[in-house]
């Protein structure tokens, strides 16, 4: 293992050893006495994790599926959807929408900006939108976007637009009240801060959602992401009864459910906590070097990522093989219109909760002399 590059991209993460143990466990059935119960568990630890009552998924795909069951199963054709756009999968959301009939009006923010309060309630007042969606972590731009502000001002402009939250970068590392707060749904995935292998997509829908659902007046134009056809699997297993539409992933339930019980050991709150205590020592090392965020200010940055403009002189082909060569994998640029100006690490899951591990601490000092080696002299 003397051989790995920490993956400090945001997302996939580092995964603990009993996670990765778990996914070493021989051929399972999907109805086996061991596996029943930890997907029923998982479901359970999921209202734990996102502060609600109402119903957990957790079904083989990536996060992109969650844009899918949340398309399909809520959004009927013609139905309007407003899109507070920060970025790339802002882009990506809508387009999904738009596969499924809805008319999608996207509130779009200059990049690293976030969606203005105002600006959303003037929004909602052009039309009846049957659902609002946010990217709560643009993982294109690292900003980060004030979900509870907004479905306050839902609340008050348009009380029945179902509030959508595409968490995929942001469970686990942001702080997120599903009930508290007013979210209908929130879609995320495996990979990221719940500190589990690629392979599943993991979704929480408020009971109103879930309600609005049984109501729809047209069937569900898709098969595989159908809740008609999932809701009696999570319900049975959650009761610890075996059942089946489609094979569930099982060893990747079985890590997941391994890091899910991890994090609510740790403490929700905790890990709030740690996150925004990791990144500010991020964003200080990376400001101190004299490098500028994607985000235009901190008060809309990621928690569990940052988002880095390459100082002058300086390019991926020059700063991220450096990077690899000191033993750290980061990712490029994603956002379409700047993504030859910057690059992005990831600081969430045990990189952070278990600092004695020195990842953070390693990513930073690479990036300082991965720079230096690229001749930048800066704030060096």
């Amino acid at each position: 293992m003397s051989s790995h590059k920490l993956c400090m991209i945001p997302g996939p993460i580092e995964f603990h050893e009993d996670v990765l143990q778990a996914m070493a466990t021989p051929a399972t059935s999907h109805v086996a006495p061991n596996f029943i119960p930890a997907l029923g568990e998982s479901i359970e630890l999921l209202r734990q994790i996102l502060f609600t009552s109402g119903q957990p998924f957790i079904i083989a795909g990536s996060g992109t599926l969650g844009w899918d069951m949340t398309a399909c199963n809520l959004i009927e054709a013609g139905e309007n959807v407003l899109v507070c756009n920060s970025g790339y999968f802002g882009d990506r959301f809508g387009e999904c929408l738009e596969t499924y009939g809805a008319k999608v009006t996207h509130l779009r923010v200059p990049i690293g900006e976030s969606p203005k309060l105002a600006a959303v309630a003037a929004a909602l007042k052009t039309k009846k939108f049957k659902a609002i969606t946010i990217t709560h972590v643009d993982t294109s731009t690292g900003v980060l976007s004030d979900i509870k502000g907004i479905a306050e001002v839902v609340r008050k402009e348009s009380p029945e637009t179902l509030v959508v939250v595409d968490g995929v970068c942001s469970v686990g590392s942001e702080e997120i009240r599903m009930d508290a707060w007013g979210i209908d749904v929130v879609v995320t995935a495996s990979q990221k801060a719940l500190g589990a292998p690629p392979g599943l997509c993991v979704m929480g829908v408020s009971e109103r959602a879930i309600q609005v659902f049984k109501n729809r007046k047209t069937p569900v134009a898709n098969y595989y992401a159908n809740w008609n056809r999932w809701l009696p699997i999570m319900n049975a297993y959650e009761a610890r009864k075996p059942s089946y539409f489609a094979t569930p992933a099982v060893q990747n339930v079985f890590a997941l459910n391994v890091s899910l019980k991890q994090i609510v050991a740790q403490g929700i709150e905790k890990r709030f906590a740690v996150h925004k205590e990791a990144s500010a020592k991020a964003k200080k090392f990376i400001h101190d070097l004299g490098l500028t965020l994607v985000p235009t200010s901190l008060e809309h940055a990621a928690n569990g990522m940052s988002a880095v403009y390459y100082p002058e002189g300086v390019t991926a082909t020059d700063l991220l093989p450096k990077l690899a060569a000191h033993g750290i994998v980061a990712a490029g640029g994603l956002h379409v219109d700047i993504a030859p100006k910057y690059f992005r690490i990831g600081h969430m899951g045990i990189s952070v909760t278990e600092p004695e591990r020195g990842h953070l601490d390693a990513t930073l000092n690479a990036v300082k002399a991965s720079l230096a080696e690229c001749g930048y002299k800066g704030a060096l």
